[in-house]
């Protein structure tokens, strides 16, 4: 039998403390199907959890060594029973095992069929590994603002993995918005239809007020900085779980609606999100590719921060 490797979270810590483990190919249950993994995309999650922070590091704790990674695509090469949606060989895109189960950091996984998209055609796998976890992000943080055209809109790191989906979604929605970037990704962030704004400017804030949404994919004290930018009444939606509490507290004591989030899959709303892909209507932009030999210095690079879109593993290299 075809042999698998993942890579593993043996301990929490350190990225170098990744590993990887050889093991029989997974055999599908019934309702499963077996991808090939072609590209699983490294998200901050990823990195918050090997280091042993948040919801899923605290529910696995006790079930390492434990294969991380949300974001997959690839191709179908066996059915378990029941399963009609796929033909074999049909390319896929999944947000899979969210947020306790995982697994897509594999050369092969299980996944239940529910959890996977049918790729358009015309659209490449590294974009259909890219879109899945920070698309939905993207697109539920939005929803939950409920923003309206016209308004201000504020994107705290328009750049990033969720941000650059995010700015595009909320500029075709014909919103007014301002995204907050580094200096090297000014012209960047204007050309997906945004106002940049250097955020290694000191006091950045002073020049932007009266904004109705606050989209907060930062956290802590640089989110905290930005709510002076709202008028009264304003809503914030802050994505980073650690620091949600905070900025939701400092938010209402200023007058705003503050609200945390946390990102469901759902299957519709990917397929919606690959067929704008497909219709050229959201640009993926993928910052790097690693082999997945190269896993450790793929985790460092997204805990840098500074990323321009996504960050990938090839897990066929």
């Amino acid at each position: 039998m075809s042999s698998n490797t993942q890579i593993i979270i043996n301990q929490f810590g350190d990225a170098e403390l990744l590993a990887f483990q050889q093991s029989e190919q997974p055999q599908p249950q019934a309702g499963e199907v077996l991808v090939k993994v072609a590209f699983a995309a490294v998200n901050p999650i990823d990195v918050k959890t090997r280091a042993g922070l948040g919801w899923a590091a605290q529910h696995n704790k006790n079930n390492l060594p434990w294969v991380p990674g949300y974001d997959v695509s690839g191709s179908i090469v066996k059915q378990g029973a029941g399963c009609l949606k796929f033909n074999l060989n049909d390319n896929v895109s999944g947000f899979i095992g969210f947020p306790l189960r995982a697994g897509g950091y594999s050369q092969y996984v299980c996944v239940p069929e529910s959890e996977l998209a049918l790729m358009p055609e015309d659209i490449s796998l590294e974009s259909a590994a890219a879109i899945p976890l920070a698309g939905q992000t993207a697109a539920q943080a939005l929803e939950k603002a409920k923003i309206q055209p016209k308004e201000k809109i504020l994107i705290l790191a328009g750049a990033g993995g969720v941000g650059h989906i995010a700015t595009q979604i909320a500029v075709a929605a014909k919103t007014q918005v301002y995204a907050t970037c580094g200096t090297d990704n000014i012209d960047y962030v204007t050309a997906l239809g945004a106002t940049a704004i250097d955020y290694t400017q000191p006091d950045w804030q002073k020049n932007l007020n009266d904004v109705d949404v606050l989209i907060d994919l930062v956290g802590g004290e640089q989110a905290i900085d930005a709510l002076c930018c709202l008028r009264p009444g304003s809503r914030v939606v802050t994505v980073p779980t650690i620091t949600s509490s905070l900025v939701c507290e400092k938010a209402n004591e200023l007058g705003l609606i503050g609200m945390g989030m946390l990102v469901e899959p759902d299957i519709t709303q990917l397929e919606e999100l690959l067929h704008l892909i497909s219709a050229g209507m959201i640009k993926i932009k993928i910052e790097k590719i690693f082999p997945y030999q190269d896993v450790v210095q793929a985790h460092h690079k997204v805990e840098q921060g500074h990323a321009r879109g996504k960050i990938l593993l090839n897990m066929q290299a």
